[in-house]
């Protein structure tokens, strides 16, 4: 599935939210409680959770009434399936225990693991507001997991199940990074910091919550159980271009002569003001060159996460392609069961040939389906974004009957 950054906002315009919100001032839509129900659910995070060798301390974290609990109370040293690493791997058992006391759930870096999780990054990348990575958070009444702090990062929190209070502070940190100046913080340092109250928020199935990078913040859990994920946009900034100017001032031999040495005289400290005076105004040239611009140009544009797009057996020839998109998961999907059967056509009308028999169909419906049969697998989503002229789950539903697709 797809989503756009109109779809997420609405009913808010986009040109609204970039003229009063972005990078200005916290934002808060309520939405109806279907906005984000194909985003994620109880039933997938049991999903993912049941793919334990996947998780290890860092992806998977507990915290407890604002502190985390340490990877050896929940985990157990366990060896990779691919090599011979050693790390911490959750044990169920333990987890449960934690869960039971009201131990808050950490699911890091997940925006590729579902369709759902991917569309929100997909919105906020294709509006070119930076690589959008999602963590999700599973929380329990009246058990906060974290107290007030800032984020390195834009917020995009998204509420999909259960409600939760967010106390939103007037304080802001100025576009922090992610470095040891401000990651070596401590909580004393936030709590004189944070303000004072701006407002207090209760998320609800399908209510967004925007917060600019560095904004004070914290949240506590309303109703019996709460999950919210939390879309980190992490935006190109000054430092990127600094990079970018180090790898081009390589060729520049005046960056690579060894500095004026210093012997404590004042010829010596001249020489050394000239010469960074000669470099700095050298990168200031190259800041405006063209082709310096253009690779500048290039790294913003492309500053996102790739993810999906893969397809094997139609890269073998083997299938016909996919619609295009994200995959999605709306509607259900479904195996193709191979058997030769194919649309034919017997003078103006078509009919579909399978084992129980014949089915007739309209030529948009026969051109859906010879499409759909040629590949392995189909969701109703895709054969919508393929054929929008055919009744999808209509169509889907009568092959399913003829015993042409499983669903899985």
């Amino acid at each position: 599935m797809t989503m756009t950054l109109a779809q997420l906002l609405a009913p808010m315009p986009v040109e609204q939210f970039f003229a009063e919100y972005h990078d200005r001032q916290p934002l808060h839509l309520k939405g109806d409680p279907a906005k984000f129900a194909a985003v994620f659910s109880w039933r997938q995070i049991n999903r993912l959770l049941d793919m334990t060798h996947a998780w290890s301390s860092h992806s998977l974290q507990l915290v407890l009434d604002g502190k985390p609990i340490p990877a050896e109370q929940y985990c157990t040293r366990a060896t990779g399936r691919d090599s011979n690493t050693q790390l911490m791997q959750p044990v169920t058992e333990r987890v449960r225990e934690w869960v039971q006391k009201g131990a808050s759930i950490v699911m890091n870096d997940v925006d590729s693991l579902t369709p759902g999780l991917a569309s929100v990054s997909h919105a906020i990348e294709s509006a070119g507001l930076g690589k959008a990575q999602a963590n999700v958070y599973i929380s329990w009444q009246s058990h906060k997991a974290f107290p007030a702090h800032y984020d390195t990062h834009d917020v995009w929190a998204v509420q999909v199940e259960g409600e939760k209070y967010w106390n939103i502070w007037e304080g802001r940190a100025e576009w922090p990074i992610s470095h040891p100046l401000w990651r070596s913080q401590d909580q004393a340092h936030h709590e004189q910091h944070k303000g004072k109250l701006r407002a207090k928020i209760l998320m609800k199935p399908g209510d967004l919550l925007y917060l600019p990078r560095g904004w004070y913040h914290d949240a506590l859990a309303e109703a019996p159980a709460s999950v919210h994920v939390a879309y980190g946009a992490h935006a190109p900034n000054g430092m990127d271009v600094m990079n970018i100017l180090l790898e081009r001032v390589l060729y520049e031999a005046v960056f690579r002569q060894p500095l004026p040495r210093q012997d404590g005289s004042a010829a010596a400290k001249f020489a050394l003001t000239q010469r960074a005076g000669q470099l700095g105004a050298r990168v200031a040239e190259l800041a405006k060159d063209p082709k310096v611009m253009a690779v500048l140009e290039q790294y913003v544009a492309d500053f996102r996460f790739h993810r999906g797009g893969n397809d094997l057996l139609a890269w073998r020839g083997m299938a016909a392609p996919a619609a295009g998109g994200e995959d999605a998961g709306d509607g259900g999907a479904f195996r193709v069961i191979p058997g030769g059967a194919r649309p034919v056509r017997r003078g103006a009308e078509w009919v579909l040939k399978a084992a129980a028999g014949t089915m007739p169909l309209n030529p948009a419906e026969a051109e859906a389906a010879q499409w759909l049969l040629a590949r392995p697998d189909i969701t109703e989503a895709e054969l919508k974004r393929a054929h929008p002229a055919v009744e999808a789950a209509a169509l889907l539903g009568r092959l399913r009957e003829a015993g042409l697709l499983a669903a899985t």
